[in-house]
C-alpha cells in the first residue's frame, strides 16, 4: 500500500507543480497587471521550494548536520512531503508577495500620476517606499510561521519533524531571501519595465 501511494503521489507531483505554477502566473498577472511581477514571483517560489527540498534531503536523507537537528538516523522522506511543502509554501509565498508588491504597485501608480509619467526614479521610489511600508508585515508573518514550524524540529517525531523542518526552511528562504531581498532588487533593476 505504501509503495502504491508513493507511486501515485510521485506521478501527481509534476501535474500538481504545473498547476500551482500556472495558477500563480495567471492570478498574479490579473492582480498586478504586469508580466515581470508574476514571472519573478513564480521563479522565487520555485527557488524557495527547491531550497526546502534540498535542505530536507540534506538533513534527513543524507544526515548532514543531523546532530544539530536531533536526527538519529537517516531515512527517505515521506512520500507526500513534496506535495505538502509545495501547497503550503505556495500559499505563504504568494501572501508575502502580495503584501510587498501590492504596496509597491500602489506607490508606483501614485508616483506616475504625480510625476506626469513613468520614470526610473518613480519606479525606484515606489520599490523603496512600498518595501518600507509593508516589510514589517512580512517579517512578522514569517517569524510567526517559523516559530510554529520550527517548534516541531527539536523534539518532533519522524514525519512531523521532517515536515516542520522543510516548512521552516521554505518560509525562511522565501520570506527573507526571496521576498525581502530578491524581489526589491529585481524590481529596482527592471525599473518601469517591472510594471509593463
Amino acid at each position: 500500500v505504501g509503495i502504491d501511494i508513493s507511486d501515485r503521489l510521485g506521478a501527481a507531483l509534476v501535474p500538481f507543480g504545473i498547476l500551482v505554477v500556472g495558477l500563480s502566473l495567471v492570478l498574479l498577472t490579473m492582480v498586478f497587471r504586469s508580466v515581470a511581477v508574476p514571472v519573478k514571483a513564480t521563479v522565487g517560489f520555485l527557488l524557495s521550494v527547491g531550497a526546502a527540498f534540498g535542505a530536507t534531503a540534506m538533513v534527513f536523507e543524507y544526515g548532514w548536520l543531523g546532530s544539530v537537528f536531533n536526527v538519529d538516523q537517516t531515512a527517505p522522506v515521506i512520500s507526500f512531503l513534496p506535495i505538502l511543502l509545495m501547497g503550503i509554501l505556495f500559499g505563504l509565498a504568494m501572501d508575502y508577495e502580495v503584501f510587498l508588491v501590492s504596496r509597491m504597485r500602489e506607490e508606483y501608480v501614485h508616483g506616475v500620476a504625480r510625476a506626469g509619467g513613468p520614470s526610473r526614479a518613480v519606479a525606484r521610489a515606489a520599490v523603496e517606499n512600498g518595501f518600507v511600508a509593508s516589510s514589517r508585515v512580512v517579517v512578522a508573518a514569517a517569524v510567526i510561521m517559523l516559530s510554529v514550524f520550527g517548534a516541531f524540529v527539536p523534539e518532533g517525531d519522524g514525519p512531523i519533524k521532517t515536515i516542520g523542518f522543510g516548512l521552516a526552511v521554505g518560509v525562511f528562504i522565501d520570506a527573507f531571501v526571496v521576498r525581502m531581498t530578491l524581489v526589491p532588487a529585481v524590481l529596482t533593476l527592471l525599473g518601469t519595465k517591472a510594471w509593463w
